[in-house]
Parts: C-alpha cells; sequence; structure tokens
C-alpha cells in the first residue's frame, strides 16, 4: 500500500483528536466564564423552617372540600405567606400559612396529582445574590425540603406529569439561561440558554412544549418539554419580553414587552409578530413611573374570546375582543378604573418589591385578580367586587381546585385560553 495511504487517517485522527480537545477546552472556557456551575448539579440543602397554619384546621381547603363537589380557592402569596381564598363562597378567607423563609417569592408552581406545591424565593442573581426553592406538602401542611442553589431564581413553571421545573436564573442576572430542575430532590437536571434577563415561564396547555420570556431579549422562545431544546423563537417583539400567555391549541401567544403600552399578538407556527396594539387614550412616561414595564400583567379568558391588560402607570386594566384572531385584530372593549394605584412598594419588603401589576383569570372566567391592587373584577358586570388585602403585596396568585380533601386543577399563574 502506497505510503501515503497510511499517513492520511493518522493525521484524520490527529485532528479528530486535537477537535475533541479544543471543544472540551471551550466548554471548561465557557464555564469558567458563565459563572455557573456545570450541569446536573445539586444544590445544597437549606435548613427546614417549619410552616405555620395560621388558621384553624376546619378552615382548611381539604376539610372543606371533602364532599363530592369541586370547591374553587384562590392562593395569594405575599412574602412569607400564603393565604387562601374560598372563590364559591364571597372569597372567604380560609387559611394563612406563614412560610418563615420565603422572604422574597418570585414564583409559585402546583403539582395537583402529587399534592405539592413548589415556591421560589430569595435573590434574583447579580447583587441580589442566589435563589432557593421550597417544596410544600398540601395534604399535610408541611415544608419537605428546602434548597439552596448557585444561581438566582425568578417565575418558573412545572411540567404537567409533575418532574420537572423549568427554572429561570433571575431577571437581572447576567446569564441567559433556565435550569431544568428534578422536583424529587431539587437537583439541577441540565440547562437552557435562551436568552438575557430570564424572568417568566409559562407551562402550555397540551404540556408539550414551555414558553421562556426573557425581560432583556425580543423572542419568546418555545421549548419541547421531551427533549428540552429550543424548536423556535417567537418575535422579534417591540422590546425584552415581559408577561405572556397563550391560547388552548398553542398556535397564538400574547405577549407584554417593556417600556410598551400594550401587547403584542403572534404567532407561534410561524414565529411571526400578527398585531402589536398600543393602549390608545392612555399615556406613561419612564420619569415618573418606577416599573419597566408598564403593562405588567396580560390574561387571556378561559374561553378565549377576551384578553386582559394592565395598565400600571394610570391604575387601569384594558380589555379588548381576541375573538376574530388571527383574521382580526384585537379590539377596544373597556377600560377598567382600579380602585388603588399601583405605586410604592410592596410589604414586608427585602428587594426588588415595586408594585407594578399582574392579571389572572379564574378558570370559571368568572372573575380576574388584579396583583399589586388587591382587586378582584367580575367579568360579567367589569366592576371590583372584592378587594383581598394580601393581593395588593403580592403578584404571585393561582387558582387551586379541591375534591374529596384532594387538589384536582390549579390555573398556573398565567391566565390561559381553555379551549382545544
Amino acid at each position: 500500500m502506497p505510503r501515503r495511504t497510511l499517513i492520511r487517517p493518522r493525521l484524520l485522527l490527529l485532528a479528530a483528536v486535537l477537535a475533541l480537545a479544543a471543544t472540551l477546552a471551550g466548554v471548561e472556557y465557557a464555564r469558567s466564564i458563565s459563572g455557573l456551575p456545570g450541569v446536573p448539579y445539586s444544590p445544597k440543602n437549606h435548613p427546614v423552617t417549619p410552616a405555620r397554619v395560621l388558621t384553624p384546621a376546619s378552615e382548611s381547603p381539604r376539610v372543606a372540600s371533602a364532599g363530592s363537589a369541586i370547591r374553587h380557592y384562590e392562593y395569594v402569596f405575599p412574602n412569607g405567606e400564603m393565604v387562601v381564598y374560598d372563590i364559591d363562597h364571597s372569597h372567604r378567607l380560609v387559611q394563612r400559612v406563614e412560610l418563615p423563609d420565603a422572604h422574597t417569592i418570585r414564583g409559585v408552581a402546583v403539582d395537583p396529582k402529587t399534592h405539592l406545591l413548589y415556591v421560589s424565593y430569595g435573590g434574583d442573581g447579580d447583587g441580589n445574590g442566589n435563589g432557593s426553592m421550597l417544596k410544600y406538602d398540601l395534604l399535610r401542611d408541611r415544608i419537605l425540603w428546602e434548597k439552596d442553589y448557585s444561581t438566582g431564581i425568578d417565575s418558573m413553571a412545572i411540567t404537567h406529569d409533575g418532574r420537572r421545573i423549568y427554572m429561570p436564573v433571575g431577571e437581572l442576572n447576567p446569564f441567559d439561561s433556565w435550569e431544568v430542575i428534578d422536583t424529587r430532590d431539587g437537583r439541577v437536571l441540565t440547562r437552557i440558554h435562551a436568552g438575557q434577563g430570564p424572568h417568566n415561564t409559562v407551562m402550555g396547555l397540551s404540556g408539550r412544549y414551555v414558553y421562556l420570556a426573557p425581560r432583556d431579549s425580543p423572542w419568546l422562545v418555545v421549548v419541547s418539554t421531551r427533549t428540552n431544546k429550543i424548536v423556535r423563537k417567537i418575535g422579534p417583539m417591540k422590546s425584552g419580553v415581559r408577561p405572556t400567555t397563550v391560547n388552548g391549541k398553542e398556535t397564538i401567544a400574547y405577549t407584554t414587552a417593556t417600556r410598551f403600552l400594550g401587547f403584542q399578538v403572534s404567532s407561534i407556527r410561524t414565529g411571526k409578530v400578527l398585531y402589536t396594539v398600543p393602549i390608545r387614550g392612555f399615556s406613561w412616561s419612564p420619569n415618573t413611573y418606577q416599573n419597566s414595564a408598564p403593562s405588567h400583567g396580560i390574561s387571556l379568558s378561559p374561553d378565549e374570546k377576551e384578553v386582559w391588560v394592565m395598565d400600571g402607570p394610570n391604575s387601569y386594566v384594558h380589555v379588548y375582543d381576541v375573538s376574530g384572531i388571527p383574521a382580526h385584530a384585537p379590539r377596544h372593549l373597556a377600560d377598567i378604573k382600579l380602585t388603588r394605584p399601583v405605586t410604592g412598594d410592596e410589604q414586608p419588603c427585602v428587594y426588588d418589591c415595586n408594585r407594578s401589576g399582574w392579571l389572572q383569570h379564574s378558570r370559571s372566567g368568572r372573575y380576574v385578580y388584579v396583583g399589586n391592587s388587591g382587586d378582584v373584577i367580575d367579568t360579567r358586570t367589569r366592576k371590583v367586587v372584592y378587594d383581598l388585602q394580601p393581593l395588593y403585596d403580592s403578584k404571585k396568585t393561582l387558582e387551586l381546585d379541591w375534591r374529596r380533601g384532594v387538589p384536582v386543577f390549579t390555573t398556573t399563574r398565567s391566565g390561559l385560553g381553555y379551549r382545544r
């Protein structure tokens, strides 16, 4: 055999080895400059501070819902606490639970099948430090574990099987990743790089896709929950992606944006923006309003006929007819003035406590809960009908429904559409 035919395979093998070494070196270099630990990694155990139920056991949702009928409860999470209201009985207060370590709550998620609640709290990166998460047993009113992470935390989402949580590393974090966390022990399984300022997370109704909203990137990122791979980017939006919701078939996304009073409508299938809708007749100035997202809240009615949009600077909620989407643009229906201005800081406050608002429909569509206002709006009359004080000091809420003493359904934090 000619000599040159022997040399060529050796050269190819050498080149392959050098390329692999360079790749591995590049990975290690990327890890070193990222400041994040390599994955998978295990967080440190946090000393568990027991929760304390501040209302009698006879008033708990599991006792009240011991019959065959489904009972509906709204859960509000001011810092350090969980407060529960009976939606079916004029929003009567039924339970208060103290969560002593959760001093700065940034996200909540529930898996009804396992009766477990997850709360992220602490720092969102940068100068605010790292964050933590706790796992709470709703049937026994007991904290099962608390974990400290080597990253910040923010508003997460949980898979439909309850096995994984998608946790952004924090809106003020200089990094661009969401951590995929094993709910059994809080261990980080892998990482998804999806855009600067990892902040909000929405699980689609099918459970097949999760939507990652980085506040410093103009792209809403769609990830497969089967592969943890990015399958599409939607946009570009007007600016960084803020509160977001999607319809039940996961064909349409409704998003708000940094420094934009209004919302945008996009096709999830094509990744293109369909409509940009400024709120007419209202204005705002970044010089006089403390938050960078004037429309920090958006909720789609369960029947997908209306979208409700927050207006923090003017303390209003605006309602639009979206029943004609995608063929027809949203049509303005109403402007609802809130009973209290959305200003100042939530109390108690450790850091980043500005009242900026949030919106969440009840599953029935009967009510809209306005975070950082306290108002509960009747969607039929478009009037404020209840005032929940803890809701004035929180924008973390969800509905959790119980039957025969166990949870059976949750709306999550995001006001999703439910038409399939």
